[in-house]
C-alpha cells in the first residue's frame, strides 16, 4: 500500500511540472523567447549611416542568441553607441560591427555582455 502512495505523489509532481511547461511554452509561442513581447524589438538605427565614415570593421560571434529579437537586440546595443554601426546575422550567430575608430576586443565583447549575451571569437574584417 506504501508504493502505491509514493507513485500516486510522483505522479502528482510530474503532473505539475507538465502543467507548469506548457504553460511557460504557450508564453513564448505568444510572446517570442526573449519575452519581448508580440511586437518584436524595435530596431535602433545609427545616427550617421554613411558607410564611408566607418574605417574599422569586426566580426564578433554571438553566443545565447535564440531569435531574431535576440538578434536586434544586440545590434541595438551597438547602434546605441556613438561611433557604432552593428548588423547582425542571427543564422550565423556573429555580428558585423562597423566602427569609426579602433576599438579594443574587450570594448566589444562588453557591449554584447551588456545585452545579456557573450562574445566568442572577435576578428577584425579587412576591409
Amino acid at each position: 500500500m506504501e508504493g502505491i502512495w509514493t507513485t500516486i505523489l510522483i505522479c502528482a509532481v510530474l503532473a505539475v511540472l507538465c502543467v507548469y511547461a506548457g504553460i511557460s511554452y504557450g508564453k513564448k509561442l505568444k510572446s517570442g523567447c526573449c519575452g519581448s513581447g508580440g511586437g518584436g524589438e524595435r530596431r535602433v538605427q545609427p545616427s550617421d549611416r554613411d558607410l564611408s565614415h566607418y574605417a574599422f570593421a569586426y566580426q564578433v560571434d554571438i553566443q545565447g542568441m535564440h531569435c531574431k529579437n535576440c538578434a536586434t537586440r544586440i545590434e541595438n546595443a551597438y547602434n546605441r553607441k556613438e561611433g557604432f554601426w552593428a548588423q547582425v546575422d542571427f543564422k550565423q550567430n556573429r555580428a558585423l560591427v562597423r566602427t569609426k575608430r579602433p576599438v579594443s576586443e574587450n570594448e566589444l565583447r562588453q557591449i554584447v555582455w551588456q545585452a545579456g549575451y557573450s562574445a566568442g571569437s572577435v576578428q577584425p574584417v579587412r576591409r
